[in-house]
């Protein structure tokens, strides 16, 4: 059992936390989207311990986080429309699947064994600050338990990982709220899962609509594809206008005045996004594990599409 340190976003702390993953332990970072739980994505037993740590079946390949281009274009291979992407949105809440390159170096538990690498260059400060400080790629799935809420404060990590990890560097909270869009480019541009940035500013980047997934793949070739995730403890309930008495109501828009939990009172997705895991951990506790959650209607459009996408998963059977 670890003593899990807490650590400032100051030079000290990155170093400090920076050599934690130098030695194969593991760190928590705060990114744009949600708090990632990192290690040496180069070692394999700093890999296995994500896993480990986190509870995660080890067929669910991992993101691997870089600091900048040209990091990215060691691990990957580029074609014109993944160049076109991260041109548009890099640094920032994507992630695009991409063949992986023979001599990557890295560990094969990050891919799952697969060809291809998901591969992120994230936008916040402290994010960018730890990967320079350490100096080599981080793969860093979301810091909870597998199929839990994700983390978007260092409060929610100490929660759920503390004693299992080396370290939380506390960055505050997440500005985006919820994970990134991930994209694959082969055969076509595909959604793999929607996220912080909405399909429909990738699809005018692109020129083109970006496909469905297979909605029940063998295996997971992206992350968060798993039909059950982000559940709380709670049941969960979807489109509810008028919540039943002992419901714990997450309201949506300034008809949902009454509920003490509302995503937006104005009914700003941005603003919700932001909201939605902390809201379901503050729902899950009021709720207790024999009670029910109810979320109000979100729109299915922009950033409403990861909103829902999220909340259907944490509402799928267990």
């Amino acid at each position: 059992m670890l003593l899990t340190e807490l650590l400032s976003p100051s030079a000290e702390g990155l170093g400090r936390a920076a050599r934690h993953l130098a030695e194969g332990r593991l760190v928590a970072f705060p990114t744009e989207t949600v708090y990632g739980l990192g290690g040496d994505a180069r070692d394999d037993r700093a890999v296995a311990s994500i896993f480990a740590a986190k509870g995660r079946p080890a067929f669910n390949p991992l993101i691997v986080h870089v600091p900048d281009m040209s990091a990215a274009a060691r691990l990957a291979v580029f074609s014109d429309q993944a160049l076109r992407l991260a041109a548009a949105f890099w640094p920032g809440a994507l992630t695009l699947v991409l063949p992986m390159r023979d001599d990557s170096g890295l560990s094969p538990l990050v891919s799952a064994g697969l060809p291809s690498v998901a591969i992120r260059m994230p936008a916040h400060p402290v994010a960018v600050a730890l990967l320079h400080a350490f100096g080599g790629p981080v793969a860093a799935p979301s810091a909870n338990p597998s199929g839990r809420i994700s983390p978007t404060r260092a409060d929610h990590v100490m929660d759920g990982l503390g004693e299992r990890i080396a370290a939380v560097i506390d960055g505050g909270a997440c500005m985006v709220g919820v994970e990134s869009t991930i994209v694959g480019l082969s055969p076509r541009p595909t959604l793999l899962r929607p996220g912080g940035i909405p399909a429909e500013a990738i699809e005018d980047c692109l020129g083109v609509p970006l496909a469905a997934p297979d909605p029940a793949p063998a295996r997971p070739n992206a992350p968060g594809q798993l039909s059950s995730h982000y559940a709380p403890a709670a049941a969960v309930a979807l489109g509810v206008t008028a919540p039943d008495p002992g419901d714990v109501w997450i309201g949506f828009g300034p008809l949902s005045g009454a509920s003490g939990l509302n995503l937006s009172p104005t009914g700003d997705l941005v603003e919700a996004a932001a909201n939605l895991f902390h809201y379901l951990r503050a729902a899950d506790r009021r709720a207790g594990p024999d009670g029910r959650i109810a979320v109000a209607p979100i729109p299915e459009k922009g950033l409403g599409r990861a909103i829902n996408d999220r909340l259907r998963r944490a509402a799928a059977p267990r």
